[in-house]
């Protein structure tokens, strides 16, 4: 009996203190937000045990100064030229931005966000010599081992994640991408990853894709490379990246997801935007996080995770989702419960934690019960009602890309018909299917959506009625 006690006591005493791998992302896109000084003590009422943050908010820091939380401060993607080329230059970030705050534990220093696939490519090659420049003045300062020091990769640093033991890097980022795994292995410091549910199930909004990504009960689907069956959208992402490790042989990087999550509200057109869907996902991966049980390829441990994020950001662009993630109001209220809370740890939608399930024997993989979203949509098209700056920004980047778009050129064979809405939707299309196929290809800054019609129809359509128009514009003015 008393063992009974002890081991239960034991059991409350780890679920109710801060945990190490949970984190949360506090942005900062708002004008309502509360002070730093209230949200350090909000967060010490919670099982959070980490914070990262998108720059180095001064404030911020000192208001959680000893309170045992664990900081990640980044550089923006504006101060990657400066840190690349001046080591002085990272000298005096690293003492402006970590060494004045020795109360205060900082634990990574991120260099700029989702670099590889910013409109801007001319910070591709500069990200590295930044980390090279931050952690060499971290090692001077004696803070080598302490302050790790990476960079944050959306999920489109992959080529294709379908089946995810088949998942490679974009090869456009080969060497890139090998030297900054080899710092990263050098310096025991984590690839850091953004993988989103969220996005994919809005390319699949059938009912068994939605279980999937919400943890919830569901056929599964087994990655048809080796057998292994997945039972949530989450361990799928993170093991593809897992695999396109160990595919370039390093096999010993540590993963951290920094961002992850579900927005509560949104846009008309956007699926699964609920109060329930946000509440069912995060209440779902903390307890899955809290199992410890892993992902497939890495059993037995929780992968350190940011959830996105501690408050909505009102003044956020883009998609009306943008503005929903927020796991508090600014009032310090919960906008739901997901059992953060160290005073009453409930239960989040009753699905029990999944378990790694043992390979099939793999001579003979078993095809998956549904197909992976990435598999759904077809085609990759601009929204309605983007402007034509914007799809002529698409596909300046696409072309840029080192992608073919000369059959965009005059004489090509799609220069036809010559509008901005046409040559846009082929070329986002043409980068869509190139990269694999992947939700998250077809995003451009939320301007763009998948489909299952073919875009060309669309396009000849356009094509005919501008032509029809032309000849009706000629006749009015003849006559």
């Amino acid at each position: 009996m008393f063992f009974l006690l002890f081991t239960f006591l034991l059991q409350l005493s780890i679920l109710t203190s801060s945990q190490s791998f949970i984190g949360v992302n506090y942005g900062q896109v708002a004008d309502n937000l509360p002070a730093p000084e209230a949200t350090a003590k909000l967060l010490q009422t919670t099982s959070i045990g980490k914070v990262r943050m998108y720059g180095a908010d001064p404030a911020i820091i000192r208001a959680l100064a000893n309170t045992g939380i664990g900081i990640v401060i980044g550089a923006a993607n504006g101060d990657i030229p400066a840190l690349a080329s001046d080591p002085n230059y990272a000298t005096q970030w690293v003492n402006s931005n970590v060494l004045a705050y020795p109360d205060s534990e900082i634990i990574v220093v991120t260099v700029g966000n989702e670099v590889m696939n910013a409109v801007d490519q001319s910070l591709v090659p500069l990200c590295l010599p930044a980390m090279q420049n931050v952690q060499n003045a971290l090692n001077a300062a004696s803070l080598g081992g302490k302050v790790k020091v990476s960079t944050v990769h959306s999920m489109a640093v992959l080529a294709s994640s379908d089946p995810p033991s088949s998942a490679t890097f974009n090869s456009g980022f080969s060497d890139t991408m090998r030297a900054l795994l080899k710092f990263h292995s050098e310096n025991g410091s984590p690839f850091m990853i953004n993988p989103y549910p969220f996005f994919a199930y809005q390319s699949d909004t059938r009912p068994e894709t939605l279980a999937f990504c919400l943890f919830q009960p569901n056929a599964g689907r087994v990655d048809s490379g080796n057998g292994i069956k997945y039972m949530n959208m989450f361990d799928a992402q993170v093991d593809a990246v897992r695999s396109a490790l160990n595919a370039m042989g390093f096999k010993d990087i540590e993963i951290v997801v920094a961002e992850t999550g579900w927005a509560y509200n949104g846009g008309p057109n956007e699926a699964g935007t609920s109060v329930d869907n946000a509440k069912a996902y995060n209440g779902n991966l903390i307890n899955h996080l809290r199992s410890k049980v892993g992902t497939q390829l890495m059993p037995g441990k929780s992968v350190d995770t940011y959830i996105f994020a501690l408050y909505d950001e009102n003044l956020k662009p883009g998609a009306g989702s943008e503005k929903f993630f927020g796991l508090f109001k600014p009032d310090l209220s919960m906008t739901y419960d997901v059992g953060l809370s160290k005073n009453s740890q409930t239960s989040t939608t009753p699905t029990t934690p999944t378990t790694p399930t043992t390979p099939a024997t793999p001579t003979t993989p078993t095809t998956p019960a549904t197909p992976s979203p990435v598999q759904a949509a077809g085609w990759c098209v601009p929204k309605q009602g983007v402007s034509d700056a914007e799809l002529q920004s698409n596909l300046d980047y696409v072309c840029s890309q080192g992608l073919d778009c000369g059959p965009l050129q005059p004489g090509g064979a799609c220069f036809e018909p010559n509008t901005v809405i046409s040559h846009a939707t082929y070329a986002m299309n043409l980068l869509y299917q190139t990269a694999g196929k992947n939700p998250w290809n077809c995003d451009f800054r939320q301007t763009a959506t998948l489909t299952s019609s073919n875009p060309s129809k669309f396009l000849s359509s356009v094509a005919n009625f501008s032509s029809r128009l032309l000849k009706f514009i000629w006749f009015l003015h003849a006559w």
